[in-house]
């Protein structure tokens, strides 16, 4: 079964997930995420982190719970408002608990997006929060492993400051994928998700995988 898509929206607002994940589907009733009856496997992909080291999603080693989410840091709604959502939801949670989540953000702009830009902007919300840059080829392959429409550069040259400085938004799925430590794609979160629906999942997502694995 193919993994629910939300569509490119230019500026990244999000929209309702399509068919594929069921609200609430999970059997034990813990998530108020979409889980996936049929989960995807973290791809075999290496990027490269803010310190310039290589970064192979499947390999590098894993945390119970991995929040794989695609955004850049010009984006102005949705992307911001989850990595906020998660850092406070975090904050809620035992120090012990927190450690176990892993927040993953792969930007869709790096052309913009310098390894030192990425990180400042990470440092907003949670200094923990990883960033990872690829090439454009390397984050659509990514994107289409997960089954994730590809992002791509939408022109907004209206917004720009002059014919010099062209402005543009990127689309991109606007949901966080949730992984469990075998690298198993098990939950997605679409956009508008809260940071009292993130302190409900996230200290149940770190319960579970810690009693199943």
């Amino acid at each position: 079964m193919a993994l629910s898509v939300l569509l490119l929206i230019s500026g990244c607002t999000a929209a309702p997930s399509a068919p594929g994940g069921q609200q609430n589907a999970d059997p034990a009733g813990y998530l108020g995420g979409s889980s996936l009856p049929e989960p995807y496997s973290m791809p075999e992909v290496s990027l490269t982190d803010t310190s310039g080291r290589p970064y192979n999603l499947a390999t590098t080693p894993s945390k119970p719970v991995t929040l794989l989410f695609f955004g850049y840091t010009n984006c102005p709604d949705v992307c911001p408002q989850h990595l906020v959502n998660i850092a406070n939801a975090l904050k809620r949670m035992p120090a012990d608990a927190q450690s176990r989540v892993r927040v993953v953000f792969v930007t869709t702009d790096p052309a913009r997006d310098t390894p030192e830009r990425l990180r400042s902007w990470l440092n907003n919300f949670d200094r923990r929060f990883i960033g990872l840059s690829g090439s454009s080829d390397d984050v659509n392959a990514i994107e289409m492993k997960l089954g994730l429409p590809m992002s791509r550069m939408e022109s907004m040259d209206h917004m720009s400051n002059g014919p010099r400085t062209p402005a543009y938004g990127v689309g991109h799925a606007a949901q966080v994928l949730a992984f469990t430590p075998d690298d198993s794609l098990r939950a997605e979160y679409p956009g508008g998700f809260t940071i009292d629906d993130w302190a409900n999942d996230l200290p149940r997502l770190v319960k579970v995988t810690r009693r199943a694995y």
